[in-house]
C-alpha cells in the first residue's frame, strides 16, 4: 500500500480500518465500564482511570474526526452546545469575542445571556464584510472569533482564510462551526482555522438518533488543554453507547453529504424559478453573493441545507410548511430524511432571521419527489 493519504470515502467506511485486538473483530465493542483498576502500587499504568475523563469507545471516532479534518486532535462532547460552548468557557472573564450576526441561535442566546453575565463580551457583526470584522477587533482583548459557513439559515459563506489572517493578526483564534460543511466540503484547519466544531448529531451522525459534539484542535497548546479541562470539569461526556452510534453513522457520511447535496442543488434550481418562491438561499446557486468563495472554499458540493422566502410573507410561509406531505415539520438537520422548518418561529423574539424563510434539510430521498411534494405545499 502506498503512504498516499487516503481518501476520506475510505477512511470513513473502514473507520480508520481499526480491528479489536483480542477477537479480531472488525467493530470495534461498546465499553460501558465508567471506571478502570489500579495497579498493586496505585498506579493507572492502562492510561484510564475514570470514564469522565477517559473512554476508550471514544477512540476510534475522535482519531476518525481528526483525520478527515487534518487536525491534531478531537474531543467528543455530550451535545453541539457543550462542544460549541467550551472554547469560550476556556477563555477569561473579560475577554472579548467576535461572532456573525447569523448563527446558530442557540449559541447567539448563550453568548447574549449566561456567557455575558460570567464576563465575556461579545460583538456580533456581518462577518462577510471583512472590514466590519476588522473594526470589532479590540486589541489586546478580543481572544477569538467565532464563524459559522454556511451561516445558519441564511448560507452566508465566510472567507475563513482572511479571517484567520485577522484573527492571529490580532493574536486571537479562529474558531468554526463546520457543522453544515462537514470535513467532506470544507476542511478549516487547511484554511488556518485553530478549532473547528460540529454538532455531531447533524451530518456526522446523520440518522437523527444521537446527541452528540465534537472540537477539532490545529495543535496541542495551552488553550487546548483548557478545552480538555472543561469537558472533563464540566462533565459534557458523550456516553459509550452514543459514541459507537456516532461512528457507525460516520462510516457512510461522504455518501450521505453528496446525496443531500445534490438534491439540494436540484431543489434550488427548480424552485429558483418557481412562481410562489421569492428567494433561493443556497450557496451553490450563481444568484447567491458569495458563490464564487464557496466555489473556492468548498470541494464536492455545497451543502445539503438551503431556505427560500415565501411570496405572500410569514402566514403563506407557515401555510407552505403545514402542506407537505414527504418533507417533515421537525427541528435539526442533516439526517437522512428531509426536513423543513419556519425559524423565526422557533428562534422567538429578536430573532434576525426573515418571517416568510423556510429551512430545508435535502434528505437523501428522491430529489424530484422532494420538489413535487414542495411545490404542490406552495401552491396550496
Amino acid at each position: 500500500m502506498s503512504d498516499n493519504p487516503l481518501s476520506p470515502e475510505t477512511l470513513c467506511a473502514q473507520a480508520l480500518g481499526w480491528i479489536e485486538p483480542t477477537t479480531k473483530a472488525i467493530v470495534q465493542p461498546v465499553h460501558m465500564s465508567t471506571t478502570y483498576l489500579r495497579d498493586e502500587d496505585n498506579e493507572y499504568r492502562s492510561g484510564r482511570s475514570y470514564a469522565r475523563e477517559d473512554n476508550p469507545t471514544w477512540d476510534q471516532a475522535e482519531e476518525l474526526l481528526t483525520r478527515l479534518e487534518g487536525g491534531a486532535a478531537t474531543l467528543l462532547f455530550s451535545a453541539g452546545m457543550a462542544a460549541a460552548t467550551a472554547p469560550f468557557l476556556a477563555l477569561r472573564p473579560g475577554d472579548h469575542i467576535v461572532a456573525p450576526k447569523v448563527m446558530y441561535w442557540g449559541l447567539r442566546k448563550w453568548l447574549i445571556g449566561p456567557a455575558s453575565e460570567w464576563g465575556l463580551k461579545a460583538d456580533f457583526v456581518e462577518m462577510d464584510n471583512l472590514d466590519a470584522v476588522r473594526a470589532a477587533m479590540r486589541p489586546g482583548r478580543t481572544k477569538l472569533i467565532w464563524a459559522e459557513t454556511p451561516a445558519n439559515p441564511m448560507w452566508q459563506v465566510f472567507d475563513l482564510a482572511a479571517l484567520a489572517e485577522i484573527a492571529h493578526g490580532a493574536g486571537a483564534r479562529l474558531a468554526v462551526d463546520s457543522t453544515c460543511a462537514t470535513p467532506i466540503l470544507t476542511q478549516p484547519v487547511a484554511l488556518g482555522a485553530d478549532l473547528v466544531m460540529h454538532a455531531a448529531t447533524k451530518y456526522l451522525n446523520g440518522h437523527s438518533d444521537v446527541l452528540a459534539g465534537s472540537l477539532t484542535t490545529a495543535r496541542h497548546d495551552e488553550f487546548w488543554q483548557r478545552i480538555c479541562g472543561v469537558r472533563t470539569s464540566c462533565g459534557g461526556v458523550l456516553g459509550s453507547f452514543e459514541a459507537w452510534l456516532l461512528l457507525r453513522g460516520m462510516r457512510t457520511l461522504p455518501l450521505r453529504v453528496r446525496q443531500a447535496c445534490a438534491n439540494a442543488l436540484h431543489l434550488a434550481e427548480r424552485l429558483e424559478g418557481h412562481p410562489r418562491v421569492e428567494q433561493v438561499l443556497y450557496p451553490g446557486l450563481a444568484s447567491h453573493p458569495q458563490h464564487d468563495l464557496a466555489r473556492r472554499q468548498m470541494r464536492n458540493g455545497f451543502g445539503g441545507m438551503l431556505s427560500i422566502r415565501v411570496k405572500g410573507g410569514e402566514a403563506a410561509a407557515i401555510r407552505c410548511a403545514a402542506q407537505v406531505k414527504l418533507w417533515k415539520r421537525a427541528t435539526s438537520l442533516g439526517g437522512v430524511e428531509s426536513l423543513i422548518e419556519h425559524r423565526a418561529s422557533i428562534e422567538g423574539a429578536g430573532t434576525p432571521v426573515p418571517g416568510d424563510l423556510l429551512r430545508l434539510s435535502a434528505g437523501i430521498e428522491d430529489a424530484g419527489e422532494l420538489f413535487a411534494d414542495l411545490s404542490q405545499a406552495l401552491g396550496a
